[in-house]
């Protein structure tokens, strides 16, 4: 299996932010990273009329649209895939940050604001090794500054290299 982090939080807190704002930082830092993005609104990428999605409709398991510029599989599932079901789609890197699914039972950093109004998870999970918060937090584990996305980055790519 990938070496997997995932990134939890709240609602509104901000993780789609720091993910984007770390891709380019642990890319300079030598890392490749992939990103799974879990999200509880119903998904639908194919448009009705399209090939592929007539293609779905007639029958097909699952549709691969390709071009030069890249790929996309579009599948009904009747559940959500497990982890490895979702890293097996995925080529090799050195990273992969998974947005979401915070039950799964993997290392996570927690991206915490207080402003958002809900209580910090870290104290419930010990599977989280490190908060991003934009306030100062006494915790048990790490606290890096959600502002300061070098010193994040230098966390993550710390830990995936010796995890």
């Amino acid at each position: 299996m990938q070496k997997t982090l995932g990134v939890i939080g709240w609602s509104g807190s901000g993780k789609t932010t720091l993910i984007r704002q770390l891709l380019p930082a642990l890319q300079r830092r030598g890392l490749r990273v992939s990103v799974i993005k879990h999200t509880h609104h119903s998904l639908q990428l194919d448009e009705p009329g399209k090939d592929s999605y007539q293609l779905r409709q007639a029958g097909a398991a699952e549709v691969m649209v390709l071009s030069a510029g890249g790929w996309a599989v579009f599948a009904d599932v009747s559940a959500e895939p497990t982890l490895e079901a979702q890293l097996s789609h995925l080529s090799p890197v050195d990273l992969v940050l998974l947005e979401g699914q915070k039950q799964l039972a993997l290392p996570k950093l927690e991206v915490y604001r207080p402003g958002v109004g809900k209580p910090p998870r870290y104290p419930a999970d010990p599977r989280i090794i490190a908060v991003a918060s934009d306030a100062a937090l006494d915790a048990p584990i790490p606290v890096l500054d959600l502002n300061d996305i070098e010193a994040v980055a230098d966390f993550v790519a710390d830990w995936s290299r010796k995890n």
